[in-house]
């Protein structure tokens, strides 16, 4: 198969053509500097992105030419500040990157439209530096066309129409969605060349200089995590990398999946870590996996309505920014569009049949404890309507469903691991050393008392959760019937495969009869803060929802709804789940950063409730087994039992996990069909016999 240049020459029609493209839009942009639009404001903004793609000319030529190499550190931070230095918070004010700004200079129509044309450009900085001349020709003609038409009607005296420039963006987007499509796809299933790859292994990890060759945004907690890395001992980055990579293999086993027949793994990190992450695609390499490392792509092409980064990255130089422009594609968003989307991804995993048929999924490293953030809602920002809403979901929906036909879930297997950032606080190395440790706790401890846990809800026929003190949750969740209680069993003892850290039981609930309120007095969720967070329940699906973040309810709502619903109409609960990791509780505790833990560490910090998918969406076939010998019949709900008839309907290609903290928990009590009933916690600590280990963490 051809690697990704080849691909790219092939869309070219020819090698040669695409540098012949390049020289005239680079000439052209250049040309741009000694033009002036009779409108001031536009010929501002014009000017403002001309001098950007300048900067992005010279990044380019400097990236051809070594330059990573060959700069001093100090000349490597300028270099990344001023390619970023337009969106930082600092200038985001009077950036066109911001939608409140571009709208007061150039109007709300074309503000919009223009302050997504400036994010698209942006785009450029990463294709630079990996030279990637396609992307930057298709971009770059993008700009100067829309640049001709405001020339030509300022020369009339006039602006152009605003339509006639948004279908000069439609068409580019869907024109060039399947070019995108395919090279996305090479970079997960057929790393044949792997820029990022090719800077881990073969860099001097020591000079932290290395992490200014990849062109994303670099700040003190990337250098601070690649220097505090290199003064760990090698046996202890061995420890870590192979926790990391034994979750990933144990989790083919755990499953009773072959990986012989699998010889990809993707590898998602964020950058400063790569010492551990060098380690760990040796190991994979040993048991025949090699590692596609690719980027989270800021394109309008990606975006779906989700401001996270789902690929490696480094700092986000800006979050609002990248909140601001989540739903930039609604500007384009149709059922044309869309079809021709799902056209793409098609394509796609037809051309790469044979390399995604070798993909085994991802081993994802996240890092936490960034200032949490909580967005600022934009009247001036993209929003998709409710028929653009519903479009999506369907997309998602779709597009998941594809894909599966190509990387087929339940073939494949995953591993994440998470570790923190310098900005958590002041004591930054000393809650590293405790994050390790709660990453590497014994597993076997938690497995027996965990399945003491476990025994007693298979007793149940539901299980009661309720909230104390300001915590309103009061929450019937209904399990499965178990048939043979010898041999089978609601809930997975999780111990810490694919799902580092150890520390949970977890299940598919019935839906019928599921009902209830969950309410959490904050929670960050994927980043976000939501504060009074209500969520009501009736057979196991939302019915209503709020929170306290801004003063209109109808904000509130409608961040719910971006944001945990990713405009559903309603969700499912997917997963109920009970955490037993109290040292990774009391650890959060210990050093105030219980508002910064990532999910996968929250998570084992209490009950939770996710709501979308089940953990075993796309996988519900396969039999898997806890360390007792018992099969999980837990697996699928109404919804994801309508799989084989109607998939549309069965899955919708989200899973938010949502926890209460043990000090706002009441009670969990297991109920059995005869109404009588085992408190397993009580006031936030575990009453069940045989858990009382559990509790020594939180005596601390």
């Amino acid at each position: 198969m051809s690697n990704e240049n080849e691909l790219i020459f092939e869309f070219e029609s020819g090698d040669g053509v695409i540098n012949e493209r390049y020289e005239l839009a680079a000439e052209r942009i250049s040309e741009m500097a000694a033009e002036h639009l009779d409108n001031k404001e536009f010929d501002l903004y014009f000017q403002s992105v001309r001098s950007f793609l300048e900067m992005i000319k010279e990044t380019y030529s400097w990236a051809s030419a070594n330059g990573p190499d060959k700069d001093s550190l100090e000349l490597l931070q300028k270099r990344n500040h001023d390619l970023y230095a337009d969106i930082l918070p600092e200038n985001y004010d009077v950036s066109y990157g911001n939608p409140t700004y571009a709208c007061a200079k150039l109007g709300d129509d074309f503000g919009k439209l223009l302050s997504a044309l400036y994010y698209e450009m942006r785009y450029l900085i990463v294709s630079a530096f990996e030279q990637q001349k396609f992307d930057m020709v298709i971009r770059m003609e993008l700009f100067l066309e829309v640049y001709g038409v405001f020339s030509f009607a300022d020369s009339e005296g006039k602006l152009p129409s605003y339509e006639s420039v948004r279908q000069i963006m439609y068409w580019f987007y869907s024109d060039y969605a399947e070019e995108e499509r395919m090279l996305r796809f090479a970079q997960i299933v057929d790393p044949v060349k792997d820029f990022a790859r090719e800077i881990i292994m073969e860099s001097d990890l020591s000079d932290v200089r290395y992490l200014y060759k990849f062109g994303e945004y670099i700040t003190d907690n990337e250098l601070t995590i690649a220097r505090h890395l290199q003064s760990l001992p090698e046996e202890e980055i061995t420890k870590l990398a192979d926790t990391f990579t034994e979750g990933y293999r144990i989790g083919f086993a755990a499953t009773g999946k072959d990986i012989s027949i699998k010889s990809t793994a993707s590898v998602i990190y964020v950058l400063g870590f790569e010492r551990i992450i060098k380690k760990a695609v040796s190991n994979l390499e040993k048991i025949g996996m090699k590692s596609s490392i690719y980027r989270s792509l800021t394109s309008i092409f990606y975006v779906d309505g989700s401001a996270r980064r789902t690929a490696y990255c480094g700092a986000i130089p800006n979050k609002q920014f990248d909140y601001d422009h989540k739903d930039d594609f609604g500007l384009f968003f149709d059922s044309a569009l869309m079809n021709r989307k799902l056209e793409a991804i098609k394509a796609a995993g037809e051309r790469y049949k044979k390399e995604a048929k070798l993909y085994g999924g991802p081993a994802i490293l996240e890092a936490f404890g960034e200032k949490p953030f909580s967005p600022e809602p934009k009247k001036e920002a993209v929003h998709l309507d409710e028929k653009q809403q519903k479009m999506l979901g369907e997309y998602k929906i779709q597009a998941g469903l594809l894909q599966n036909e190509y990387i087929i879930q339940k073939e494949r297997s995953f591993t994440i691991i998470s570790f923190p950032v310098s900005e958590i606080s002041d004591r930054f190395e000393e809650i590293f050393e405790e994050v390790v440790k709660i990453n590497t706790l014994d597993y076997k401890l938690y497995q027996t008392i965990q399945q003491k846990l476990i025994d007693a809800l298979d007793e149940a026929k539901y299980v009661v959760v309720k909230g104390m003190g300001d915590n309103r949750t009061d929450m019937k969740v209904m399990l499965h019937e178990l048939k043979d209680k010898s041999s089978e069993t609601n809930f997975e003892n999780c111990v810490a495969d694919v799902n580092i850290p150890v520390g949970e039981v977890f299940t598919s609930p019935v839906l019928k009869g599921t009902e209830g309120t969950l309410h959490v007095t904050g929670v960050y969720l994927l980043g976000l803060y939501f504060k009074d967070l209500e969520i009501r329940f009736k057979d196991g699906c939302i019915t209503d929802y709020n929170c306290s973040n801004f003063e209109s309810e109808e904000e509130n709502r409608k961040y719910i709804n971006d944001n945990i619903l990713y405009n559903h109409k309603t969700l499912p609960i997917g997963e109920f789940a009970i955490g037993t990791n109290t040292t990774a509780y009391t650890f959060a505790r210990k050093y105030d950063v219980a508002d910064k833990l990532d999910i996968l560490i929250a998570e084992k910090t209490g009950p939770h409730f996710a709501v979308g998918d089940t953990c075993y969406s796309f996988d519900e076939d396969n039999d898997t087994f806890n360390p007792d010998g018992k099969r999980h019949i837990a697996k699928e709900n109404e919804i994801s039992a309508e799989r084989k008839t109607v998939p549309d309907k069965a899955y919708f290609n989200c899973h938010t996990d949502i926890t209460i903290p043990y000090d706002e928990l009441g009670e969990i009590t297991a109920v059995r069909e005869d109404g009588s009933g085992v408190t397993i916690m009580k006031e936030g600590r575990f009453v069940l016999p045989g858990t009382e280990e559990l509790n020594k963490a939180l005596d601390e």
